[in-house]
């Protein structure tokens, strides 16, 4: 499983790909299309010369807002009908890139599986919610439990760590948007959390707990 800061980064080379104008006209035909198409008819669309809209083409591909596959432009098949040609078509992986770093799909995750946990139980969602962000947070530590740690485990979830005595504080809130509409079940969710990815790091001596700041994360870890 690859790390949240290292899929973040890829996001970002990904969206840059599409700085250039002439790979951004390509890739908006493709999308535009809503199936595959080929590379004649790509560089048609787009008015550019099909060497251009091979390269750029296979450009999108490698940063993986495009797929491939393979089709016989004829529609024969069998001995004489040539050879497939290529095809693009979106990819169906998300890319998002948000600055500061959020991470609304981990927030939605964990609202999603406590939601449907409680409805099987018919127990009360804000202890569920609770559970289940201990739950997620610890899954996330573990992977740093042998490298990086605690600091490395904060930061590719965007907290933004920083070493301020025996403190860490958290410098972004992931889940900033939400917490300003529902302050008090995004940051016990939050505190929930990290307090899970601490227990799956193995940072016996450090705690989460609450402390709100202007300009920071709700949460600061404290190094008992």
């Amino acid at each position: 499983m690859s790390e949240p800061h290292e899929d973040a980064q890829g996001d970002v080379a990904a969206v840059g790909l599409l700085a250039e104008p002439t790979r951004r006209q390509l890739y908006r035909y493709v999308v535009d299309a809503g199936r595959a198409v080929s590379r004649d008819e790509a560089a048609e669309g787009a008015e550019v010369p099909v060497h251009t809209a091979k390269f750029h083409l296979d450009k999108l591909v490698e940063g993986g807002l495009l797929s491939t596959e393979f089709h016989k432009l004829t529609g024969r098949t069998g001995p004489g009908s040539g050879r497939p040609s290529k095809h693009y078509r979106r990819n169906d992986a998300e890319i998002s890139v948000t600055l500061p770093p959020r991470q609304y799909d981990l927030l939605s995750r964990v609202l999603a599986d406590a939601v449907a946990a409680a409805s099987k139980t018919g127990d009360p969602v804000a202890p569920v919610v609770a559970r289940v962000a201990r739950e997620a947070g610890r899954d996330i530590g573990r992977e740093f439990e042998t490298h990086g740690g605690v600091e490395a485990a904060l930061r590719s979830c965007g907290y933004e760590p920083v070493m301020e005595g025996l403190d860490v504080i958290l410098c972004n809130c992931p889940f900033h948007q939400a917490a300003t509409r529902h302050t008090e079940l995004i940051c016990g969710l939050n505190l929930d959390f990290v307090s899970g990815l601490l227990e799956g790091v193995g940072a016996s001596r450090g705690k989460a707990c609450l402390a709100p700041a202007p300009g920071q994360c709700c949460v600061k870890v404290s190094v008992e």
